[in-house]
């Protein structure tokens, strides 16, 4: 019993940990705009090296952008990641729920796959010449 209430409140301030970390990277990205030239943000590594976009570049513009407000920058910033964030808020939920109750949930292997490509396709479209959603731009 002793073991039990232990191990519960090291989750509870594990989530705890956790939510304070989320949130006070969040207040650290409203405040802080990536969108800035010489921003304190790191580079995607992809860009850096290759000059092309990877399916996650314009995250953190994205996030910034969200966090003020404005869906329509946003979306120009990561239109993929804009669409699979609130696919992957309700699934964290739907994940936090079940292991609750004991259960182990996992992602079917077949979403993963689906994931996976729908992702390298964002990735060659998101490059090709004339493409209006470019991040950053």
């Amino acid at each position: 019993m002793v073991r039990k209430a232990a191990q519960g409140h090291r989750r509870t301030i594990a989530g705890l940990v956790l939510a304070g970390g989320l949130g006070a990277g969040c207040v650290y990205l409203w405040a802080f705009s990536p969108h800035e030239p010489g921003s304190i943000y790191p580079p995607c590594p992809t860009k850096l090296f290759t000059g092309f976009d990877c399916p996650g570049c314009g995250a953190l513009r994205m996030g910034h952008d969200l966090l003020r407000g404005d869906l329509a920058a946003a979306a120009h910033d990561n239109l993929f990641l804009l669409v699979l964030l609130p696919i992957g808020v309700a699934w964290g939920t739907w994940f936090g729920l079940q292991r609750r109750r004991g259960r182990r949930p996992a992602l079917p292997v077949r979403s993963l796959i689906t994931l996976v490509v729908i992702a390298v396709v964002w990735g060659v479209v998101r490059n090709l010449p004339g493409f209006p959603l470019i991040p950053g731009g």
